[in-house]
């Protein structure tokens, strides 16, 4: 890819002029050291511990269980022993003997991923996001080869752990795959490609969406019916954990992270400021929690470019899910129907379909990769998108600018200093159950400037 005309960070520390710009690229960057020659045999068993059981755990490890080669689901962990045994039946009825898993390889609570990973070659970690980095460092010290869902943090801290677990990964020849799967989309693959190889000349200015209608809620009161009991408020906020920053980072962060990266993968690094807003317009319910149902951010590019992005949880209005560039000499729609016009809205090129399902394509990749010792680390575009999501909802919060640097420097910590059922997460309710909304103007972060 052409470098930036206007580059003058070419030593800074944020400067990602080898971000990983295609999937393709990811399974080929760079030689690794190798300390571990794992699966020098591409028949060997990959054992396999899922991390999380819902939904999008127990989907990445039916895609893991559906890769070339022998691979065994060994261990589970999970907070809750429901969502478990759930995901556990609808596996066996897909995999059969795959999936074996003895109830003494069940592990229930929050430490329960310890024990999973020490049983695996291969761990998937699909638990809510703000537990990615804990665990994903507890993967690499153990010496095993991940797959992580998006995204892998929902705050600074949460980044810089990534970051240097990645670095870890990479001394200890570890495989790592994050959730972002269109970097292993051919329709893609192909028009990112032809981006890099300058079919529109210098992207000047770009587009992201993440407009629709929302997501599941779980409402507190079904859940004690059910239980017939109330919840610690630990416990709640856990089973409706989209809704709270320390677990889901708000949704512009666990599901706008998609778009954003796919426009860091074109610009090939990452946004170094932005400013925008937000708020909770109709999404005000009391099982709603902290977050908000809209954000619209403006990032600024180091070379002087921007994008513009919108995520909007409300139903009724324009909805898209959609990436688009702007280039010198013509743009491109990124996302379906992958297509590259001139700046006269001529058609100069456009996809002609194949490719087999992303999410299916991303776990091929990765168990090729462990089983042939192929060099495959997606830990670090994957930190610093999820960054770009942070930032961006830093931004919409405070109602100020904030750059990459605010954002990865930031002493904002989302954990909860303790993890328990009986501990106190790190927002709790008021006297009528509802939670502290951020407030442009008057809520702060850290290291940000005035």
């Amino acid at each position: 890819m052409k470098k930036n005309k206007r580059d003058s960070r070419e030593n800074s520390p944020l400067d990602r002029r080898d971000f990983i710009k295609t999937g393709a690229a990811a399974a080929a960057v760079g030689s690794l050291a190798i300390d571990r020659a794992a699966f020098a045999q591409s028949s060997e068993t990959v054992k396999v511990a899922l991390i999380g059981c819902g939904g999008r755990g127990s989907g990445a490890a039916n895609q893991a269980l559906s890769t070339n080669g022998d691979v065994k689901l060994v261990a589970m962990a999970d907070a809750f022993k429901d969502r478990m045994d759930s995901s556990q039946k609808g596996l066996q009825r897909a995999h059969g003997l795959k999936v074996d898993v003895k109830d003494e390889n069940k592990f229930i609570g929050f430490d329960a991923y310890k024990k999973a990973i020490e049983l695996a070659d291969m761990v998937i970690l699909a638990t809510p996001p703000g537990f990615r980095p804990v665990h994903f460092a507890e993967a690499i010290k153990q010496g095993k080869h991940v797959f992580m869902e998006k995204p892998v943090a929902v705050d600074g801290k949460g980044v810089r752990q990534v970051l240097a677990a990645a670095k870890e990964a990479k001394k200890k020849n570890l495989k790592v795959g994050v959730g972002l799967q269109r970097h292993h989309q051919l329709g893609y693959q192909e028009i990112v490609k032809r981006i890099h190889d300058g079919a529109i000349g210098d992207i000047v200015s770009a587009r992201s969406y993440w407009n629709g209608g929302g997501v599941w809620v779980r409402e507190r009161e079904k859940f004690e019916k059910s239980a017939g009991r109330k919840l610690t408020e630990m416990e709640y906020q856990m089973r409706n954990w989209y809704y709270f920053v320390w677990l889901c980072g708000d949704h512009i962060t666990e599901q706008h992270i998609h778009n954003l990266d796919v426009i860091n993968w074109i610009k090939g690094t990452h946004p170094t400021s932005c400013q925008g807003l937000g708020g909770r317009e109709v999404r005000k319910g009391i099982d709603h929690g902290e977050i908000y149902d809209h954000h619209a951010v403006e990032y600024k590019y180091d070379d002087g470019s921007y994008m513009f992005s919108q995520c909007r949880h409300i139903r009724g209005c324009w909805n898209s899910v959609s990436e688009h560039v702007q280039g010198t000499k013509g743009r491109g729609t990124v996302s379906g129907p992958h297509m590259l016009t001139d700046n006269n809205g001529e058609t100069i090129w456009r996809f002609g379909g194949g490719g087999k399902n992303p999410y299916q394509q991303e776990h091929d990749d990765l168990f090729d990769a462990i089983r042939n010792n192929k060099p495959f680390n997606e830990a670090e575009y994957g930190a610093y998108s999820s960054l770009t999501s942070v930032m961006g909802r830093m931004a919409t919060y405070s109602g100020r600018m904030i750059t990459a640097e605010d954002a990865l420097n930031s002493d904002e910590n989302t954990m909860p200093e303790i993890l328990g059922w009986e501990a106190a997460p790190p927002t709790l309710p008021d006297e009528n159950g509802r939670y502290s909304i951020a407030i442009p103007g008057k809520t702060r972060f850290g290291v940000e400037k005035v």
